[in-house]
């Protein structure tokens, strides 16, 4: 099986999507889950969750941002450029039933991978309030199609050049002494980068909120063989690739999974600086 790119998008600088024929995963695929991507035989990989699937074209949807030279490399191809693997769909679906007023947070690439749930627990019945957010304006992904899903969406800049200035958090705060002090709120879901989910974990703790965070960017294998994406959830260590990607917030130890993302920080810029050198490319 081929997975051939069929559309790419620029949505920003450093955002990309792109559209890749997976049949296997396009059929099987539910919220929540996420797949691993290869670019060539010697290529790392990386885990992307899944922001759309198109059953009509067998195909799925991947949003991600530059962030090394894996990520470089894959926002350099074009429509007819062929991936050599897409494995997936991997991770247990999210839960979906209806649980009544859900707020659902998502920051970043966050966005993307919350978006998909969002559509399902509306659909599941549930009053959805959508909280999105990005540094800036450019960067906001999927603002349209989140809105048409949600109940209410709110929207956040670091430097407010869109919508509310400050971070999801913030809103996330209003929103739960908007509604009863939480007591009107059944679950809050969030997406984003580690230090934002444990940020939004601390915002409900307080107010025993049930919150669900998923950990899928600290993946490698996926498979639950090389134990690089161990966490420890109330203590008790588990793999995300199998195990999650999704916990419950007031469980995990963020210190642990946000140490152990800065220690692979130098050597990813150094493989990334030596590409862009070998390449000529001044970013």
């Amino acid at each position: 099986m081929k997975h051939i790119i069929l559309r790419k998008r620029e949505l920003s600088r450093e955002n990309f999507l792109i559209e890749v024929a997976a049949p296997n995963v396009a059929e099987r695929f539910a919220p929540g889950q996420f797949v691993i991507i290869r670019i060539h035989d010697r290529g790392e990989r990386i885990p992307l969750t899944v922001a759309d699937v198109n059953r009509n074209d067998s195909s799925i949807t991947l949003i991600f941002q530059v962030v090394g030279k894996t990520t470089r490399i894959l926002s350099l191809m074009n429509p007819g450029d062929v991936l050599l693997n897409v494995v997936g769909p991997l991770g247990n679906p999210t839960e979906i039933q209806k649980w009544g007023r859900v707020v659902c947070v998502g920051g970043g690439t966050g966005i993307a991978c919350v978006y998909p749930i969002i559509k399902a627990l509306s659909r599941a019945g549930n009053t959805v309030l959508s909280i999105i957010g990005a540094r800036t304006k450019s960067l906001l992904l999927l603002e349209e199609k989140i809105r048409a899903v949600s109940a209410e969406t709110f929207v956040t800049t670091d430097d407010g050049s869109l919508g509310e200035k400050g971070f999801v958090t913030d809103v996330l705060k209003n929103t739960i002494k908007k509604h009863n002090d939480g007591r009107d709120i059944s679950l809050v879901y969030v997406i984003g980068p580690p230090v934002m989910m444990k940020a939004a974990a601390d915002v409900t703790r307080p107010f025993q909120i049930k919150t669900i965070v998923s950990l899928n960017t600290i993946m490698i294998d996926g498979t639950g063989m090389c134990g690089g994406c161990r966490v420890f959830i109330d203590g008790e260590m588990k793999l995300t690739c199998i195990d999650g990607p999704e916990f419950d917030a007031h469980k995990v130890d963020f210190d642990d999974v946000i140490g152990r993302l800065d220690m692979f920080k130098g050597k990813e810029k150094e493989a990334y600086a030596c590409f862009l050198k070998q390449k000529g490319i001044h970013d």
